[in-house]
């Protein structure tokens, strides 16, 4: 039986379809999330891209966290709003945090001296990076501008990564409210721990 040249082309669209949703639906085959603004995140399970920051006591490496679960949470702005209503529930939850073997680090193109003023004001002891060149926050697909607010320029979008202790990105958190965020990503690590044994 003959196959005329026009069903074969109908066909063609349903095969790339099939395709498709093979690939996405297949668990082997992950393609990394991608931002709002068509930046790239690293996909969950990948190891998490390593770096160096000044923070308000210090350099921290990524690496040397190692062997304990990382919330690292990017935020646009030290004292601002929402970011203050995100650092403050964090702080709050610290003792949750360490008790589950996690440390807690923030993200923002803030400078270092920024950082110390805040955690001065509100008294918070995790500690802030300062990411002025922009270099982590790029990595982590993390950028956004404020439309309201473009004299700020290119600041982290609020995503946040929860890396296990073997370095791996273990969930994704993309474009988070501030409010119940701690206690999302509380419950996020809960369920992580459980099924790995911690």
């Amino acid at each position: 039986m003959k196959i005329s040249r026009s069903a074969m082309l109908r066909t063609i669209p349903f095969l790339f379809c099939m395709v498709a949703v093979f690939v996405l639906a297949h668990p082997m085959i992950q393609a990394p999330a991608i931002h709002a603004d068509d930046q790239v995140m690293p996909a969950v399970g990948s190891v998490a891209p390593d770096f160096a920051l000044e923070s308000q006591e210090g350099t921290v490496n990524l690496h040397d966290y190692r062997g304990k679960w990382v919330v690292l949470y990017f935020y646009p702005k030290d004292q601002s709003k929402g970011c203050t209503i995100e650092a403050h529930a964090f702080q709050r939850d610290l003792p949750q945090y360490d008790a589950k073997h996690a440390v807690v680090l923030g993200v923002s193109v803030d400078t270092v001296d920024s950082h110390k003023e805040w955690c001065a004001k509100d008294s918070l002891t995790f500690k802030l990076l300062s990411d002025s060149d922009k270099k982590v926050s790029t990595m982590y697909g993390s950028t956004m501008t404020i439309p309201q607010a473009p004299q700020m320029g290119t600041v982290a979008a609020r995503n946040t990564f929860l890396i296990d202790p073997k370095g791996k990105i273990a969930k994704e958190f993309v474009k988070v409210s501030p409010t119940g965020h701690s206690e999302e990503v509380l419950a996020a690590l809960d369920d992580l721990q459980k099924g790995a044994g911690k």
